[in-house]
């Protein structure tokens, strides 16, 4: 008995926590040995406190009494402290360390320094499959992981609660819990469903129900938060709790995310800026399919072996989701979500900008400067022995315009940070440093009044900006200041991705770029011009009007002449650039200044592997830019119309809507056979304007019938041409090309097309379409004989290896298009012994075409597109702005893309996919708040002008197709046994001018006496050169 009192002695002395039970045990062991001595009573109550309150007032003897029976204790003496070991291994210096200690990364080390600070809420998500019986394995759970105990949103479907369920019944500590039962009379049942979601009250207390709705295929429950830290990125956080019923009626999936995106796009345009957190179980549904913004969180299994539990955001990679094991009885894993997102801040370094600012009067001090200027003596120091150096011409006065630029104007280094205010001006930091100063000297009265202007000085700023955005929209037709204002408000343009600026990786990249050079052995030889030999020149006026026309904001060349010096100059210019443009034109050589290109690396990627994962953008100069338009308009005159005309591109009445159109035509005409297919091949060409030789080039303008001297200019401007990559104020060494057409030139695209003028096919039963550089080769073929397409498609192959042009294999794409009943194996096209990938959809000139030519994946690629765009129109309405202007911005963001190639597709799409993109034409309403057309009136519309433009222009493919009957009230009908062509862009086309209470006068309707209408290809016109 005395061993055991003694045990409980040292158990109450190591745990103070347990003072009372300690107490009750020692003095129930020793009343049987003490009560022959002790002749007192005491109550529980007096020993309870006697022994948990060390200050009680208790006599000598007394206290004696109780320290015999165990009652008192006394305290352990303090541990005498001693001399810590000294470590066996070296301590580094702080220098020597590759990471400062306390400073690990990763997300659990982020969240775990700050558990209740996330940029946005760490969640634990479950179906819990009545919640009731679940509280206790969720309070083990956060006794247990402190990643859940920390966690700021809990998300619970399922809850299986109801009206008789208080809410302190399912209360959890330091947390707020929101709930939406299932209601009897909305829901349709009256057990199962309901939500419920915990805040955190150390993340949020700022929390609002902004939406609740039951309906019988959905329960959803919208809360609003304003936690205690939030990054500038996002106004809100907003947290949607879903649960959609099981079922497997795809209609009623439809319905229920069709509800979801009524209620969520509410809430999305009241708070455009906010974080949407969409979390549930959505049972199979897909919100993607109507929410195109939204990006998924969770790639396993969370109930057996299908994903019904789900976590959509606005951001990608914004959670990195881990499961957790199952609560209880339910058959739904718990799945905890980390935050992975980072603040704008802190992810992209500020970075220092160099700006030319122009001060008031520069552009008069300029333009009186070069109009007092002599403009001979530059011609007369560069003539020598009566003969002009055009380089030296050229260089001087570049040198001079330079010089004069830089005395008018200043440059200013500035900072640019990721998530800085458009309002935050100089003023502002100036008066942001007074208080600051004041804080740190620790001048109250200095800081209340530094604290008072800096208030005065933000609402200065932002009335100022107020006032400069809207005076933007003062005047509607200025469409330049309008967008200006518009992207000013939305933060429309995004922001470019930055490149390494090490000089090594720019030689590499500079050496990249100009790889083709070696594969060109052909020399570039000027020819001698005939007599009477007609040189090109150009009036003054031409160039005065080019000048006038360039669009000032775009990026000076190498020769740093912005364009806003030659757009204001325009008249003072124009003598001198005129007469150096006419001796170029003259001696067939354009100056070295003027062909120097400079080449901006952007990453294709986030994290680029290689060098081919960056994409060159060209800065030439603006003088050269001109120079080329002003040619290139005298040579698309010199050329003869019946120049290839399936090649649609940089020519006259001609789209990529024509070039699709003629393509589907040709095949569902085909395919309205018996025993027929179509093969497409979407061929890809390796870096097409990079592999051009100019030789070759030039000897093909010279069949076409352009002058000698044109053609050595031409040649003189694909030669010799000094190349170099940029990053900042990074350069690398310089490399002078021969090969290729330089890429941002304005001749480039015009020229790659007349190098393939005569790639043309050989039977009637294939069709070549080209638009620029990409080509599609269509096969029409019948009785399983390929023989003419696989020969067509050799003759390609030897045609692209004769000119230079390298066919990416990897990248081009085929697709077989079979209605018959008797499915058949398709043998794979090979090219030059690699075989071609089969695809089942291809996107095709901006539209996505698949094998069975049905249009719900372009439908679905265009409503995620305009959906996102919904979100800018969303910040135009928060930022106040006019209907109109709002109707503007719809029109040339969103509805531009909803009618992209609209006459091709529209007509022949399902009735599901027309609802889906009508439904963004609906929220654009809600947002607008006016009436906007809808889609079906916008295709009748443009069909009618595409079916009467193509009726008048003998010279377009399509033209044969519209005959008129001999009355001349009505266009020949078009026969079909099918639906699919019934529905062709070319059919509808006809029947919608036939619709019309009168046909439009036009005299290029051809009359047809035959009832007949030959297929396109057999009015193919070949030409007179063949495939090589």
């Amino acid at each position: 008995m005395l061993k055991m009192a003694a045990r409980a002695h040292a158990a109450a002395s190591r745990s103070p926590e347990d003072t009372a039970f300690s107490c009750f045990l020692s003095c129930f062991c020793t009343s049987l040995s003490c009560v022959h001595v002790l002749k007192r009573t005491y109550s529980r109550e007096f020993l309870l406190e006697a022994g948990r309150n060390s200050l009680l007032d208790l006599n000598r003897d007394l206290r004696e009494e109780l320290r015999a029976c165990g009652v008192l204790r006394t305290p352990a003496p303090p541990p005498t402290p001693t001399a810590a070991a000294r470590p066996q291994w070296k301590r580094h210096r702080r220098r020597e360390r590759r990471q400062k200690r306390g400073k690990r990364g990763g997300i659990r080390a982020r969240l775990a320094a700050s558990p209740h600070k996330p940029a946005i809420p760490t969640m634990l998500l479950a179906n819990v499959r009545s919640l009731d019986n679940k509280l206790d394995y969720i309070r083990l759970l956060q006794s247990t992981q402190k990643t859940v105990r920390d966690c700021c949103v809990y998300i619970f479907t399922e809850t299986w609660l109801n009206n008789s369920v208080p809410d302190h019944a399912v209360q959890l500590e330091r947390l707020t819990c929101y709930r939406a039962d299932r209601a009897l009379a909305d829901g349709g049942k009256s057990r199962g469903g309901g939500l419920c979601v915990y805040i955190s009250d150390a993340w949020c207390r700022n929390v609002v129900v902004v939406c609740k709705h039951c309906s019988p295929v959905v329960e959803l429950m919208i809360i609003k938060c304003r936690p205690f830290y939030l990054p500038r990125d996002f106004s809100a956080v907003l947290i949607a709790a879903v649960y959609i019923p099981p079922t497997s009626n795809n209609s009623v999936r439809s319905e229920a995310l069709n509800e979801l995106y009524q209620y969520i796009s509410e809430q999305q345009t009241a708070h455009p800026d906010a974080f949407l957190i969409l979390a549930g179980d959505f049972n199979h549904a897909d919100p993607k399919s109507v929410f195109s913004g939204l990006f998924k969180h969770i790639d396993f299994p969370t109930r057996g072996n299908n994903t019904l539990d789900q976590v959509f955001t606005t951001k990608r990679g914004a959670y990195r989701a881990s499961p957790l094991p199952h609560l209880g009885a339910s058959d739904h894993l718990t799945i905890m979500l980390m935050p992975a997102y980072r603040p704008l801040v802190k992810v992209s370094k500020p970075v220092l900008k160099q700006v030319r600012v122009w001060p008031e009067g520069s552009s008069e001090a300029l333009q009186d400067c070069f109009s007092t200027t002599d403009w001979n003596m530059f011609r007369e120091a560069a003539t020598h022995n009566n003969s002009t150096d055009i380089q030296e011409y050229t260089e001087t006065v570049s040198a001079y315009i330079t010089k004069c630029i830089d005395d008018v104007t200043d440059l200013k280094t500035i900072t640019v940070r990721a998530n800085q205010k458009p309002w935050l001006t100089g003023e502002v930091y100036k008066l942001l440093k007074a208080r600051n100063a004041a804080f740190t000297a620790g001048d109250q009265a200095g800081l209340r009044t530094a604290r008072a202007n800096l208030s005065r000085g933000i609402r200065k700023a932002k009335r100022q900006y107020s006032k400069k955005i809207s005076q933007r929209f003062s005047d509607s037709r200025d469409t330049r200041n309008l967008w200006q204002g518009i992207q000013s408000i939305t933060g429309y343009k995004p922001h470019p991705q930055t490149c390494n600026s090490d000089t090594s990786l720019l030689n590499d990249l500079n050496g990249f770029f100009a790889r083709f050079e070696p594969l060109n052995n052909t020399p570039a030889q000027k020819s001698i011009p005939p007599p009477g030999d007609q040189v090109l020149t150009l009036s003054q006026d031409s160039v005065r009007r080019a000048f006038s026309r360039i669009n000032a904001r775009k990026s000076p060349g190498p020769d740093n002449i912005p364009g806003r010096v030659l757009k204001d100059c325009a008249w003072e210019l124009a003598e001198v650039y005129t007469d150096i443009y006419n001796t170029s034109l003259s001696q067939a050589v354009v100056p070295t200044c003027f062909k120097a290109t400079t080449i901006i690396p952007v990453p294709k990627k986030a994290s680029p592997s290689c060098l081919n994962d960056y994409r060159p953008v060209a800065l030439t100069p603006i003088l050269m830019k001109c120079f080329e338009r002003l040619v290139m308009h005298h040579i698309k005159s010199s050329l003869p119309s019946s120049l290839d005309p399936y090649q649609f591109a940089y020519r006259s009445n001609r789209s990529t809507d024509d070039a699709i159109s003629t393509v589907l035509h040709s095949a569902l005409t085909h395919l309205d056979k018996k025993d027929t297919y179509v093969r497409m091949l979407f061929v890809d060409f390796s870096s097409a304007f990079n592999t051009i030789i100019p030789q070759q080039l030039i000897h093909k303008l010279d069949s076409l019938g352009l002058s000698t001297s044109l053609c050595n200019w031409l040649l003189d401007f694909l030669t010799g041409r000094p190349q170099a990559v940029r990053v900042g104020s990074n350069t690398s060494s310089i490399t002078t090309l021969n090969t290729g057409a330089p890429q941002g030139c304005v001749l480039s695209p015009l020229l790659f097309t007349l190098l393939t003028h005569d790639c043309t096919p050989e039977h009637t039963s294939n069709l070549f379409v080209k638009f620029a550089d990409d080509t599609t080769v269509v096969g029409l073929i019948s009785n399983n004989d390929e023989s003419h397409y696989r020969s067509e498609v050799s003759r390609l192959a030897s045609w692209c290896k004769h000119n230079n042009l390298s066919l990416n294999t990897e990248k081009t794409k085929e697709i077989v298009v079979d209605f018959r009943r008797t499915h058949t194996l398709h043998t794979p096209l090979s090219i030059n012994g690699t075989a071609v990938e089969r695809v089942s959809s291809t996107k095709f000139l901006g539209v996505h075409v698949t094998e069975d030519l049905s249009w719900s994946t372009n439908s679905a690629s265009l409503a995620r597109k305009a959906n996102q765009r919904l979100y800018f129109l969303r910040k135009l309405r928060r930022a106040g702005a006019p209907t109109p202007i709002m109707t503007t911005f719809y029109r040339g963001a969103i509805e531009s893309i909803l009618t992209s190639c609209f006459t091709v597709w529209y007509g022949a799409c399902t009735a599901s996919c027309r609802r889906t993109l009508q439904r963004i034409v609906r929220a654009a309403e809600k947002i607008v708040g006016t009436s906007l057309p809808s889609l079906q009136d916008l295709h009748s519309s443009r069909l009618t002008r595409k079916a009467l433009r193509l009726a008048g222009d003998p010279s377009h493919p399509l033209h044969s197709f519209f005959s008129l009957l001999p009355s001349g009230r009505r266009l020949r009908s078009l026969g079909s046994r099918t639906s699919r062509l019934r529905d062709s862009p070319i059919h509808q086309a006809v029947r919608m001018l036939n619709s019309l209470p009168a046909l439009p006068p036009s005299q290029s309707c051809p009359q047809h006496t035959h009832s007949h209408h030959p297929d396109p290809t057999s009015s193919h016109q070949h030409s007179t050169e063949t495939l090589h």
